[in-house]
């Protein structure tokens, strides 16, 4: 039989906490105990109780000799694996020593290590082929090599391509890493989300153009007439007051639309068009405010639908070769979202294969 303090006092602990008496069944559990384990337990053996050798063990050991021990516990939720630091101590009773087991959810800690393991393992691999390569070609270059101008030139060049995407594959792991540590703190600023548009554009027409892509611009109705009026020599600040301004980062909602649009023109397909759109404000449901959107559409090969919930991880790519060779990094998207979750957005991505894909930003307008 348990103390009447110690059987209060588990009820009122917010974490996991099961007391096995002195005859090694589960003498008391509390609520957050039962949702751990779906069941109340109470008369149990202990070892019908947890199954897991690891807990078994200590709680065997701890009735022994009485240390206190801690141990791991694997759970379920859902179809999420949890993972639970279980401290097993030992507890005077009236008739012998029972074991007190709590429970301390480690699943966040344990994900953040696995996200940052990977993260290591994806770099040290996106780094490896280039370096490997530079190495290779300035053997060469070294030895068989230095006396052919045609073959130096060659290498060269790729020594440069493969430099290139290193350089390149820094500077969005420095974009990832600023995103990140202020993904939390929402932007106050108002931005101009036309302007940034005009911006980016003006900058890739030129990529584009080199690639047979033409760039359209679609724009709300009122905002395109007045631009028409601005150009035949209206007042420009009558531009300004069609669209309204929106709480933003300008630097980071440049680097989305240049990331969604550069995306397009090097995956939407040569000799075809990429539509960007611009439209609201409206009432947006996902926002339960109103906001604006900004989407951006080609006419590629489109995405497969089991590729698309993962296209924003980092380093996924759809096709490994493919994006290499157009000199993608893998982490322009994981950006986007990062960027988008700071603006307290939305990214909505669809495709058809065969008729390509569209990537629209729903931006709140307070």
């Amino acid at each position: 039989m348990l103390p009447e303090t110690l059987s209060s006092l588990i009820t009122v602990l917010p974490m996991p906490v099961v007391i096995v008496g002195p005859n090694e069944r589960v003498a008391e559990v509390n609520e957050a105990a039962i949702r751990l384990f779906g069941n109340d337990g109470r008369g149990m053996h202990y070892i019908t109780a947890f199954r897991q050798p690891a807990i078994l063990d200590a709680i065997e050991q701890t009735v022994r000799d009485g240390t206190v021990r801690q141990t791991r516990y694997l759970g379920t939720e859902g179809r999420r694996d949890t993972y639970w630091q279980v401290t097993v101590g030992a507890v005077p009773m009236q008739v012998g020593r029972g074991v007190v087991l709590s429970f301390e959810d480690m699943t966040a800690v344990e994900e953040s290590s696995q996200i940052r393991r990977d993260f290591v393992a994806n770099v040290s691999h996106e780094l490896r082929t280039p370096l490997t390569a530079l190495l290779g070609f300035v053997e060469t270059l070294k030895g068989a090599a230095r006396d052919d101008p045609e073959a130096r030139t060659r290498f060269l060049g790729i020594m440069e391509k493969e430099a290139g995407r290193m350089a390149r594959l820094v500077d969005d792991l420095l974009w990832l890493s600023r995103v990140e540590q202020e993904e939390r703190m929402r932007p106050r600023d108002m931005v101009d989300l036309s302007a940034i548009l005009d911006r980016v554009v003006a900058a890739i027409t030129p990529v584009a153009e080199k690639a047979g892509v033409r760039l359209v611009v679609e724009r709300p109705v009122a905002l395109a007439e007045t631009q028409a009026e601005t150009q035949a020599g209206a007042m420009a600040g009558a531009m300004a007051a069609t669209f309204p301004e929106i709480p933003g980062d300008g630097r980071q909602l440049q680097q989305v639309i240049t990331n969604l649009i550069e995306n397009a023109v090097k995956y939407g397909g040569n000799d075809k068009q990429v539509e960007i759109a611009l439209s609201g404000p409206v009432e947006e449901p996902s926002l339960r405010s109103k906001g604006v959107r900004i989407s951006v559409t080609d006419h590629g090969e489109g995405i497969a639908p089991h590729h698309i919930p993962r296209l924003t991880e980092r380093f996924y790519r759809v096709d490994n070769h493919r994006s290499r060779e157009m000199g993608g990094t893998g982490l322009g998207l994981a950006i986007v979202k990062h960027i988008v979750n700071r603006h307290r957005g939305r990214l909505r991505i669809d495709s058809e294969l065969g008729k390509g894909s569209r990537f629209m930003v729903i931006l709140p307008l307070e």
